[in-house]
């Protein structure tokens, strides 16, 4: 429904036809303005005005789902007769006019709005065809004088009410409706996110244990084991929604670990953390900064190397940042799993609580997460 409110041009068409299809009957005196019934002219206006609206703003969805010219027509079938039994015969509150302008709104929404239709058509069924017995009793059953006196306005209070109630339901419904395809959409692309950030890593760590192998280095035993735990914790907690945030701490140590085994060269690494309380977090979220700055960083600079790494959790928010240096020409972004999937994973799990700030000045890559986690 939020679509569809948004859809100003439907609205306002509806309101056009509406308008133009109103002052045709009132100038052919096929409907008459009743003063003592003004607010059910006006009911009677906003239900054709809201009917038409949604029709035009769903009509790919009539030729989406092949609905036939018939039907349609049918429909149109119902308002002509409607009109020329209550033109020939000429009578107020016509009861043969009233069941058939009943039976056009309730084909109307069937076809105008199956699903909600289908789900609700009992209690609505009901509800109208026990207002139908009661008008077709109390309209044939006592003289017209006494009807019109007594009855006519409890009867059309019975028509009436009903509708705004059913109107508010299929607005909620489409509420409904929408923010649970949102949540599902959500997670389908965060699992999808989960899923290329594990083959990223890794693909780089097992380039890490290469090099090691290359080297017989005695320390590719505690590279393995390092990397195993990593592993461990990327496939088992990644897929969680939250992790405690001194878990995913010890993630990052054990990758800064795994990289100083491999460095033959002096490196600068510097990682201070400072947490107020314990605090849970969407895991894997600083892992790719951490990533960049030794890729773009540590592993091409052949001296004055330097990495230096922040994290801070107080009052409810947690601030990561990281500071390195690189060669100009080599700087590059990571096309689809990097700091793309970075922003896409931050915009479904934490949106309108992030800041994500991005700076690269005087060969200096400076790189500042805020996480809002109340």
């Amino acid at each position: 429904m939020k679509s569809f409110l948004k859809n100003y041009k439907a609205i306002a068409i509806g309101l056009f036809i509406t308008v133009v299809l109103t002052s045709i009957l009132l100038t052919s005196n096929l409907i008459l303005i009743d003063n003592e019934a003004i607010i059910e002219n006006v009911f009677i206006f906003i239900l054709w005005w809201s009917i038409i609206s949604v029709a035009i703003h769903n009509i790919h969805f009539f030729i989406k789902n092949k609905i036939v010219v018939y039907k349609i027509l049918a429909l149109l079938a119902i308002i002509g007769v409607t009109i020329g039994i209550d033109v020939y015969q000429n009578t107020p509150d016509n009861p043969i006019t009233i069941i058939m302008v009943v039976l056009f709104w309730i084909v109307a929404s069937y076809l105008f709005v199956p699903t909600f239709f289908k789900k609700y058509k009992l209690p609505i069924l009901i509800i109208y065809g026990a207002v139908l017995a009661y008008f077709l009793y109390v309209r044939l059953g006592y003289e017209t004088t006494n009807y019109f006196k007594f009855y006519k306005e409890r009867v059309t209070g019975l028509f009436i009410i009903p509708i705004p109630v059913i109107i508010a339901l299929y607005l909620f419904e489409q509420w409904k409706w929408l923010k649970n395809l949102k949540i599902k959409k959500d997670k389908a692309e965060l699992a999808l996110l989960k899923s290329q950030v594990n083959p990223h890593f890794f693909f780089n760590t097992l380039n890490n244990l290469y090099g090691l192998t290359i080297q017989k280095s005695d320390q590719a035993p505690e590279v393995v084991l390092k990397l195993s735990e990593m592993m461990r914790y990327t496939i088992y907690q990644g897929k969680k929604d939250l992790v405690p945030l001194n878990d995913e701490i010890v993630y990052l140590e054990n990758y800064i670990e795994l990289h100083k085994i491999r460095f033959k060269k002096n490196v600068d690494i510097k990682f201070n953390h400072s947490i107020e309380k314990e605090y849970k977090i969407a895991p894997l979220m600083f892992i790719i900064l951490l990533e960049n700055a030794f890729k773009h960083g540590v592993e091409r600079l052949t001296e004055n190397a330097y990495i230096h790494i922040n994290l801070i959790a107080k009052s409810d928010k947690i601030i990561f940042s990281i500071i390195n240096n690189f060669e100009a020409k080599d700087i590059e972004d990571e096309k689809g799993i990097g700091l793309s999937n970075l922003k896409e994973r931050l915009e479904l799990i934490y949106p309108n609580k992030y800041e994500l700030k991005i700076e690269e000045k005087d060969k200096t890559y400076k790189a500042l997460l805020e996480l809002s986690i109340s």
